[in-house]
């Protein structure tokens, strides 16, 4: 259904992922396995979607009208048993633009606003460029996975945090967070009054055994202090669309944060995006159970491997997404020698942990969204390199 074995030759298609090497690596002697995209082609109803939509040849000023509200009213129930109202919807052309308008919409200058580290790169952003302060509760690595010190978190929160940006599921790390840690986290936050913001774009890409809850369906006095964040982008490799939604049940906040939208004229979906969204909600689940099949059959691949020929590299046991979090750190380098190391002597382009915060200089981030022959290459590319110290 899904055709995931086929390598798309993305070179020349002003990919990131593949056009930007030089730029990045320094090479373009690496095999990319980095930024947070796919190289699958999107389900096909999605393509035909578009194809349907740029028939037409006009492409004027569009809406989101209730059948695109519906679908991801839907969508939301099916997938993760929370069922939203249509009217607490906004759109916005991407997760971080949304996480930007939050942060200018409820805090102020010099205000202080957590993240748990090491967490996804633009989350610093969203808050040091608004002049706000970031404060760090760094997640617990140990026996391979993560959790979270809330006796930090509780102390952290209560001197003076105005907002938390949660990550979940998590990038990097790949922790599913459970319920009772969830209404942990919330029961802190509505305790000091701190407004949650939480980033949910991976919450379709959970493997088995494994379930997604959005914050907001815990109780409703959550939701009401909480701006869900979403997105088919990862779910379905549409990124580039730019299509995104917020979900905020709080009236007064979803007109606050709808008036920072317009302030900016970023309040509409383009119509692309538009039909696509409409058509991955649609049609798109059956694609989706295929895919994350490919990924958990990747991740074990990696995992196997690793663990058989280069006993060096500890791959988190990720819960969910795309992107293995490897650590590093018996390999002896500091974050620059190691990033070195990957781009000369493996040829594989990863992310540096070191992106992600202080916490993550021993690790790599490696996107296996992609063909297993991919993977394969990658991994190979690496055992040798390592084998060959």
């Amino acid at each position: 259904m899904g055709n995931f074995d086929i390598l798309h030759n993305r070179k020349n298609t002003r990919s990131v992922k593949w056009d930007m090497l030089q730029p990045v690596f320094q090479t373009e002697d690496v095999l990319p396995m980095w930024v947070a995209d796919m190289d699958f082609m999107a389900p096909e109803a999605v393509n035909n979607a578009i194809i349907d939509r740029a028939r037409h040849g006009i492409y004027g000023y569009t809406i989101v009208d209730q059948a695109v509200k519906g679908t991801i009213e839907k969508w939301i129930k099916e997938r993760h048993d929370w069922q939203i109202d249509q009217g607490w919807l906004s759109f916005s052309p991407g997760v971080v633009t949304s996480l930007h308008m939050a942060i200018q919409a409820f805090t102020n200058v010099d205000d202080k606003v957590l993240i748990q580290t090491p967490v996804y790169t633009p989350f610093y952003k969203v808050v040091e460029s608004h002049n706000r302060q970031v404060v760090k509760n760094p997640l617990v690595y140990e026996n391979n996975t993560y959790h979270i010190d809330f006796a930090d978190f509780e102390a952290k929160i209560q001197d003076g945090v105005k907002a938390f940006i949660l990550c979940s599921p998590h990038n990097p790390v790949g922790r599913v967070w459970t319920k009772e840690e969830l209404t942990k986290l919330a029961d802190i936050c509505m305790k000091h009054n701190v407004l949650i913001i939480s980033d949910e774009i991976h919450c379709d890409l959970v493997f088995p055994e494994k379930k997604h809850i959005p914050i907001a369906s815990l109780s409703e006095d959550i939701a009401n202090q909480t701006i869900t964040c979403m997105a088919p982008s990862k779910t379905f490799n549409l990124a580039g669309l730019q299509a995104s939604y917020v979900v905020t049940p709080d009236k007064e906040k979803r007109k606050k944060l709808e008036e920072h939208f317009s302030k900016q004229g970023a309040h509409m979906l383009n119509i692309m995006g538009n039909s696509a969204l409409e058509a991955a909600y649609s049609h798109g689940g059956p694609w989706l159970d295929e895919l994350l099949e490919v990924l958990e059959d990747n991740k074990n691949y990696v995992k196997k491997m690793f663990a058989e020929h280069a006993s060096q590299l500890k791959v988190i046991d990720s819960e969910g997404t795309y992107l293995l979090w490897i650590d590093c750190s018996s390999l002896g380098m500091d974050h620059k020698a190691l990033k070195k190391f990957m781009i000369e002597k493996a040829r594989v382009g990863l992310n540096t942990g070191i992106e992600y915060g202080e916490e993550g200089k021993h690790f790599m981030r490696m996107n296996i969204g992609c063909p297993k022959a991919t993977v394969e290459e990658g991994v190979h590319r690496i055992i040798q390199a390592i084998q060959s110290m």
